[in-house]
């Protein structure tokens, strides 16, 4: 799908802003949501299809079905589910099942003016964070697609000793104030200068820019995250935040 691209405004905006911060900061932070944000897919879930299709964990019956339930009664639990099922497996392991996983996906359905953007970001020096409610080491390889590291994501984790994966809670859920939380945490309490996100789960993560925040959506009207996305762009109206519709 060819989505579109930022008005001229938008890239002045940016432009613009990013020269005044630069002024006053040699490295500056921004921050990103990861699915529906840099691309039109939840790599979060591809990835769990992809564990459940080829068996590579021990699961439930029903397994997404069992998903779904639990994060309608509490999305943090589900989503650090989806990091514990992976208890017992060897990290490189499960690595390599998330490279696999993009591939099979491929080709990934990036937001091309979002890669611009961070593109323009490394160029100048901008210290980049991609924070995610997925599973950390499912979204590390879409990620690198973008010329960043896993050192740029933060996401949820579990602790892993030796190199085996455990299925104790590392960090903090990664989700809506969890978000800020967490990247306030690596950056000893350095606020983004610009933060971009598609749904309310990420509202307190655009809030917390002191420059710029950039709400953005591409999901058809039929689509589960369209209600969550609309209502973000209604705040970023409310709020004088930038907008864009990748559709």
């Amino acid at each position: 799908m060819k989505y579109k691209d930022y008005s001229p405004d938008i890239w002045k905006r940016l432009n613009t802003t990013l020269d005044q911060v630069l002024k006053e900061d040699s490295s500056p932070v921004a921050a990103f949501d990861a699915d529906g944000t840099l691309w039109d897919i939840d790599l979060g879930e591809t990835f769990f299809h992809y564990q459940i299709d080829n068996k590579l964990v021990s699961l439930p019956p029903h397994p997404w079905e069992h998903y779904e339930t639990m994060k309608a009664k509490n999305a943090p639990e589900a989503y650090l589910w989806l990091a514990q099922i992976c208890q017992g497996k060897k990290l490189e392991q499960v690595h390599q099942w998330a490279v696999d996983g993009v591939k099979a996906a491929s080709p990934l359905p990036i937001f091309l003016e979002q890669k611009r953007l961070i593109d323009l970001f490394l160029s100048k020096g901008v210290r980049i964070y991609i924070i995610t409610a997925s599973v950390k080491w499912a979204v590390e390889p879409g990620v690198e697609i973008l010329g960043l590291t896993k050192d740029n994501v933060i996401g949820i984790e579990t602790e892993v000793n030796e190199g085996l994966i455990s299925n104790r809670q590392k960090g903090l859920i990664t989700y809506r104030q969890g978000k800020v939380d967490a990247l306030m945490e690596i950056t000893g309490g350095k606020k983004p200068f610009f933060a971009s996100g598609n749904t309310m789960g990420d509202f307190q993560l655009l809030q917390s820019a002191t420059h710029l925040s950039l709400a953005v959506s591409a999901a058809s009207r039929d689509d589960k995250l369209f209600k969550t996305e609309y209502e973000l762009q209604q705040n970023a109206e409310k709020f004088g935040w930038l907008s864009h519709r990748f559709v």
